[in-house]
């Protein structure tokens, strides 16, 4: 195949995010379903690209009528008992992350953890764990392989299920698509 066309790069992407996605336990997505919708405030924690994948999955849950946070936000509530932190990190070691899901866990409020490195420091304070078991700096011997850029797939597996999420929750809540515009932004 060659890379340098569109068409070749794009099946390989589409084709890699079909493998991460369906090496997803199913049985996880539906604990982190049943966990937001419990939830009385989501959070969300991550870096750099990761956090790009949950900013747009908070604005989705905001959307449902979820209570959603993502941490750093200038408006952003204490989190306390009864609410939910995702952390979304592939290898779970990244530094502030971590330390955030550790406050979390000691302010009483439920951590789970997003990622692909099931023996992460984060086992010791998530309530489970959603593994997309792609390649990350780790280089596990059972992650998923990839030829896009560092981790570009975890990235793109994550705010895909984001959307799987989103839909699911839709599903359980009987929404009507078309009155989710009123969460809409109208200041536009």
């Amino acid at each position: 195949m060659d890379y340098t066309k569109y068409e070749d790069t794009r099946d390989l992407v589409l084709s890699e995010l079909a493998v991460s996605l369906g090496a997803v336990d199913p049985a996880s997505v539906d604990r982190l379903v049943d966990a937001i919708l419990e939830a009385d405030q989501v959070f969300v924690v991550g870096v750099g690209r990761v956090l790009l994948s949950l900013q747009a999955f908070t604005k989705r849950l905001a959307h449902l009528g979820v209570k959603a946070h993502y941490v750093g936000e200038i408006t952003e509530p204490a989190i306390k008992p009864g609410d939910l932190l995702i952390v979304g990190s592939g290898s779970g070691t990244t530094l502030f992350p971590a330390g955030i899901a550790k406050k979390a866990y000691d302010a009483g409020a439920q951590v789970v953890h997003i990622g692909s490195n099931p023996d992460s420091p984060l086992r010791d304070i998530a309530s489970f764990m959603v593994r997309i078991p792609v390649r990350t700096k780790k280089y596990l011997d059972d992650e998923i392989d990839s030829q896009q850029p560092m981790t570009s797939l975890f990235e793109q597996s994550l705010l895909l299920l984001g959307d799987i999420v989103a839909k699911m929750i839709i599903e359980r809540k009987q929404l009507d698509l078309k009155g989710l515009w009123q969460y809409h932004a109208n200041l536009e």
